[in-house]
């Protein structure tokens, strides 16, 4: 069951006995946009700790402990042209609690109060609390730089996308952190509420109506829904973008990324994801066994598909001398693709993977929360498990060389071993 609590505003319902627990979801969804995005980032951890009935987060955990325990987080992501941010409970189902205590109904009072009435006093955030968190995420912004791929990733995405947006992380910047304010920060806060597309998910064995009545409760204003698609395509470019960085360090990272035609849910996704399974996305796959293990040019090298933003991203691990053959090798793998130079076995093999990974993905109340929500997010009809199956099956080897041949390289980024 969906409901329009108000305009922007959707309530989805989804009764499953399934599960001995129920999941609430929350998220809010704006356009992508530099300025905004470490605002978000921020926001979810200030969110997350406490409120203003619950101004520390012993007490924000004290309440979770008298909710048996329930786990809660916030989380920032971005998905094309989209920033998300997510605010999770999940509760246990007071079926099987012999208390009778009303857990549901006292666990959506919760996101409401974490959500409606943060920790504000005077028209900013409390300044403890804002202080701490923004020292926490500078803390964290450091981390991904000792963390080399991550921070060879967000180089590539540097490199391979033109708008500013796109190249920013979802957790945002620690230049822009630092000119933020308490007061400027619950500014922001105001208008996301006012403004964002909010789609809220209810998930376990609950009763449609009852779960409904409680969120009309919410008080959401009539917001204008988001009119743009989620896709984000980078144009083309006539020459590949290669930058080499130098660091001390023993492992170097030599990433590279594909421009390419596969969306989410369009004509050709399920054919891209075999294809990228082909590629670089199991142990049985091309980069695997050909890079790392035959040839033993690198410590890892895998492949991903970004279907919001047309992207393909190959990563590995190498030694800082092997960088030229590594990115011959690669590039090898994906003309024998283009050519079909693979065999049924592989093709196989890689469909039951990616099924494996779907069916294994149902145990989990949040994966298909997720899946369901990049669904609306890509204006697609919600796609039942039997088809999305169905559609991995029906995949050609036509299908996928035609996927292969739309691959272009459009950027590197090789983070060396050598100091010179």
């Amino acid at each position: 069951m969906s409901i329009q609590l108000t305009e922007g505003v959707n309530l989805h319902v989804l009764p499953s006995k399934k599960y001995k627990t129920v999941r609430i979801v929350a998220k809010f969804c704006a356009p992508l946009n530099k300025k905004n995005i470490t605002k978000r980032a921020l926001i979810s951890s200030l969110i997350e700790t406490n409120s203003k009935k619950y101004p520390t987060q012993t007490a924000l955990r004290s309440e979770l402990s008298h909710l048996y325990g329930a786990s809660f987080g916030t989380a920032v992501s971005k998905k094309g042209t989209f920033h998300i941010l997510t605010v999770s409970l999940n509760v246990v189902n007071e079926k099987y609690l012999t208390m009778g205590d009303s857990v549901l109904s006292e666990a959506i009072a919760f996101l409401k109060e974490v959500i409606f009435h943060p920790n504000v006093l005077n028209g900013h955030f409390d300044e403890e609390t804002f202080e701490r968190e923004k020292e926490n995420m500078v803390n964290y912004y450091d981390s991904i730089a000792d963390d080399k791929q991550s921070y060879a990733s967000l180089e590539l995405q540097k490199l391979f996308f033109e708008d500013k947006g796109q190249q920013t992380p979802s957790i945002g910047t620690k230049q822009d952190l630092a000119d933020l304010t308490a007061t400027s920060l619950y500014e922001y806060y105001q208008e996301m509420l006012l403004n964002d597309q909010v789609d809220l998910y209810v998930l376990g064995d609950v009763n449609e109506n009852e779960i409904a009545e409680k969120f009309k409760e919410f008080p959401f204003k009539v917001r204008k829904k988001l009119a743009q698609t989620a896709f984000y395509s980078e144009p083309p470019i006539e020459e590949v973008i290669l930058k080499t960085e130098r660091q001390e360090i023993t492992q170097a990272k030599f990433n590279l990324g594909y421009g390419t035609d596969v969306f989410y849910h369009q004509a050709n996704y399920y054919a891209g994801q075999v294809f990228n399974g082909l590629f670089g996305g199991f142990p049985h796959s091309k980069l695997f066994t050909n890079v790392r293990e035959k040839e033993s040019l690198a410590y890892y090298a895998s492949s991903s598909l970004d279907t919001f933003r047309g992207m393909l991203i190959v990563q590995t691990g190498i030694d800082s001398q092997k960088m030229e053959q590594v990115k011959e090798i690669v590039t090898l793998q994906l003309k024998e693709i283009q050519s079909g130079n693979f065999t049924d076995e592989a093709i196989n093999q890689t469909k039951e993977m990616l099924k494996n990974q779907l069916l294994q993905s149902e145990d989990n109340s949040g994966a298909i929360i997720e899946r369901i929500y990049a669904n609306q997010l890509a204006k697609g009809e919600v796609i039942s498990l039997e088809d999305w199956l169905a559609n991995i099956d029906k995949v050609t080897e036509e299908d996928i060389i035609d996927v292969a041949n739309h691959v272009k390289l459009k950027a590197a980024f090789f983070l060396s071993g050598e100091v010179k």
